[in-house]
């Protein structure tokens, strides 16, 4: 479906619009997924004024929801159709202050995906490349009831 509205103008923000119909709490950071593949995903995040936090930088909250989505999505499009998957602890660390705009990218091998505890890394980095925060979430991946 994500190739499909690519190819077309504005197809990743109609399509972005509508991951966010599904998942509405994501919204309020309003993601515009890039590239969204088997083991890969990049979803980026403009910095406004409600994404912002008493000091004028992106809120720590917003980017771990920014962390989520992106990991969601990759074990979403990774995943065989007999699992599911559902995120069980995420670590994070904040390394510098988030003033830009900012972009989440995961990587992995799908076939490295187990049945259980599955941790995936989701770096975020700024408009100068630089990374802001890294998440370490715990993917938690099961056979689905028959």
């Amino acid at each position: 479906m994500f190739e499909k509205f690519s190819k077309f103008p504005l197809g990743k923000r109609l399509f972005s619009f509508v991951v966010s119909l599904k998942a509405p709490y994501f919204r309020t950071i309003r993601p515009r997924i890039e590239d969204l593949k088997p083991g890969r995903c990049e979803i980026h995040m403009k910095k406004r004024w409600s994404v912002t936090n008493h000091i004028g930088t992106v809120h720590a909250i917003a980017m771990c929801n920014l962390c989520e989505l992106t990991a969601g999505l990759a074990m979403e499009w990774s995943l065989v159709k007999t699992r599911r998957w559902i995120p069980k602890e995420m670590k994070v660390q904040y390394l510098k202050k988030a003033t830009t705009h900012l972009k989440a990218v995961v990587e992995f091998k799908p076939d490295s995906l187990v049945l259980g505890d599955n941790w995936i890394e989701v770096p975020v980095t700024d408009l100068n490349n630089q990374v802001v925060m890294k998440a370490s979430i715990n993917m938690y991946v099961s056979q689905k009831s028959s």
